[in-house]
């Protein structure tokens, strides 16, 4: 079954709702050919090269959303640093950083619902402006909801990207958020490709979502015709309401993963938060398994591993890191 449904993928066919699940669940025996064949249509359709990422956490904590998973949401105590917006030069320093450590995009991340502080929005723009000229890396944007007016400001300075994740299923999203709605996602995701941003959208495994549904998220990313999406596995937060979430294990995720890949063939499919924690000694795997990026340098308010052990990872792979955009 994996190798009749890998070939029909091969051959430029695409599987089924029905047949993703049967793929997802298969034995933890069969989850290494599983694996092996995600890395086939990889290997075909998205080459050898591998995209690496970085973020800054720009504003922290505060945020009137009540996200269950969230540790910045101002619904939960939970310790986080809370802060206002990092100051301009601290932006591009943090890009020069994420540069040094092998990255060829830097996203600058605000907490909050979207950018209602004229000034704030001003002087991301501004620092948006000088990353992109000084540092010599991509820009890329995760600030929320979105009006058509400020995407269009985010394209004009160089914004080649815009985060917006889905999170979940459409048929979860509501059990995991009640403050704004599934299709205030969407608006935002139309909004900056209406405005000529490519958008960068994935979601979190672990979110009390069900096998079906994980396999409906990624149908839903396919449908959105995303081509760079971010999976990230759920740190569960001291204080908030999915505290005390099962945690995923490892042969679960990377089936997940490759079953990603079977879906969204020629997509940007990266591993991001959480991936230490959940997969630890099989991260590997991962890129082993269907994967073609990584975000490095750590992530909103947790650390991440050393970058160079993620590019000793990649040098060990042959795996070469991308140098420009791909």
């Amino acid at each position: 079954m994996i190798i009749k449904y890998a070939e029909k993928v091969l051959a430029g066919g695409e599987i089924t709702k029905e047949e993703a699940l049967a793929l997802i669940n298969v034995s933890d025996a069969d989850t290494l050919l599983l694996l092996a064949m995600a890395d086939k249509i990889r290997q075909k359709y998205s080459g050898e090269v591998v995209d690496l990422c970085a973020i800054v956490n720009a504003r922290s904590g505060k945020c009137p959303e009540d996200c269950k998973f969230c540790a910045q949401s101002s619904h939960y105590i939970t310790g986080v640093a809370e802060y206002p917006l990092l100051e301009i030069d601290e932006l591009v320093a943090a890009a020069f950083k994420a540069k040094e450590a092998g990255a060829v995009r830097f996203s600058v991340v605000t907490s909050g619902r979207g950018q209602s502080r004229a000034n704030d929005f001003d002087n991301i723009l501004q620092a948006l402006s000088r990353i992109k000229e000084e540092v010599g890396i991509e820009i890329c944007a995760s600030l929320g909801i979105l009006t058509f007016a400020q995407a269009q400001q985010l394209k004009e300075v160089g914004v080649t990207r815009y985060h917006a994740n889905i999170e979940t299923a459409p048929s979860n999203f509501s059990s995991i958020c009640t403050t704004h709605s599934y299709e205030d996602k969407m608006k935002t995701i139309q909004v900056a490709q209406a405005a000529g941003i490519r958008v960068c959208s994935g979601g979190i495994l672990g979110l009390n979502e069900t096998i079906e549904q994980r396999v409906e998220m990624a149908f839903e990313l396919k449908r959105l015709q995303i081509d760079s999406v971010p999976l990230n596995l759920l740190n569960q937060m001291s204080g908030t309401p999915f505290k005390c979430n099962q945690s995923l294990q490892p042969l679960e995720i990377l089936r997940t993963f490759a079953v990603f890949r079977f879906i969204l063939p020629v997509a940007m499919i990266r591993t991001a938060g959480g991936r230490e924690v959940n997969l630890r000694d099989l991260q590997v795997l991962a890129l082993c398994g269907g994967l073609n990026g990584m975000m490095v340098g750590g992530y909103l308010t947790t650390g991440g591993r050393r970058p160079e052990d993620d590019r000793q990872m990649l040098l060990d792979l042959k795996r070469p890191m991308a140098t420009t955009l791909i």
